[in-house]
């Protein structure tokens, strides 16, 4: 697994790398906490963001390197991840499209605890922790899009740790999609995600097969819809509680 092409923070403002480029307009258009920023502070975000394109399999953060972005997803699909004690691969979660993270990390300039992995081809955006920090001392839009992000998060991980403890397979999925619905965490998904049946079997840690069978089993129950690429949500409170019972 190969580190993408972004420079540390402290040679960003000189140095422009191989493989990102600027943020065009119509990506920064797209990006849901810039719409909150003033002139001079989108100017700022404008000139330092920077974008790249990262292929299936590469690493935008590895665990104990140090944080010098605040990282999003433009387009495609990254996994958050670590090895357990005796070596196992654990995925946290998966970030789609209009996700940005790592705030936490950001916050307090602690090395990263955390891998996060190209599912597939994918384009993601990045500001430095230095603009990161200025937006918090001026900014009211951008200190409230980050509280709620910081809390949105808390209830994902509350809610992994349940879902690690499922041992219903068609649980685990419903739930692993569920939090890939968060409005929001990932306002760019909507109703319909992205999403091959591989690489949701990556992020729920179950095969391709059995991950077939619990979306057969979900569509049948009327909560969601498997469509061509993709998967759609038609009823999400209870692909949330599915599972639970009454």
């Amino acid at each position: 697994m190969s580190d993408v092409g972004f420079p540390s923070a402290s040679r960003a403002a000189t140095v422009v790398p191989a493989r990102s480029r600027s943020v065009a307009a119509a990506e920064l258009a797209g990006i849901p906490w810039a719409s909150g920023l003033d002139a001079v502070e989108r100017e700022r975000v404008q000139a330092d963001m920077r974008v790249v394109q990262v292929q299936a399999g590469e690493l935008v953060c590895r665990v104990g390197r140090p944080v010098t972005y605040w990282f999003g997803v433009i387009d495609g699909l990254l996994k958050m991840s670590n090895d357990s004690a005796v070596g196992m691969p654990i995925t946290f979660t998966g970030v789609p499209p209009g996700g940005w993270f790592g705030e936490g990390t950001v916050l307090k300039m602690e090395p990263y605890r955390y891998n996060i992995q190209a599912l597939r081809k994918s384009l993601v955006g990045g500001i430095t922790a230095q603009t990161f920090h200025w937006l918090l001392d001026r900014s009211i839009g951008f200190n409230r899009f980050v509280m709620m992000q910081l809390n949105e998060r808390l209830g994902q991980f509350i809610a992994a740790r349940e879902i690690d403890r499922l041992t219903d397979p068609d649980a685990r999925v419903a739930r692993s999609l569920a939090a890939l619905f968060n409005p929001v965490l990932y306002p760019g998904v909507g109703h319909l995600l992205r999403i091959t049946q591989q690489e949701l079997g990556y992020l729920v840690g179950l095969s391709r097969q059995r991950v077939n069978e619990a979306l057969q089993a979900l569509q049948t129950a009327a909560v969601i819809r498997v469509e061509y690429g993709g998967v759609r949500v038609l009823d999400l409170e209870a692909l949330r509680r599915y599972g639970r019972g009454a």
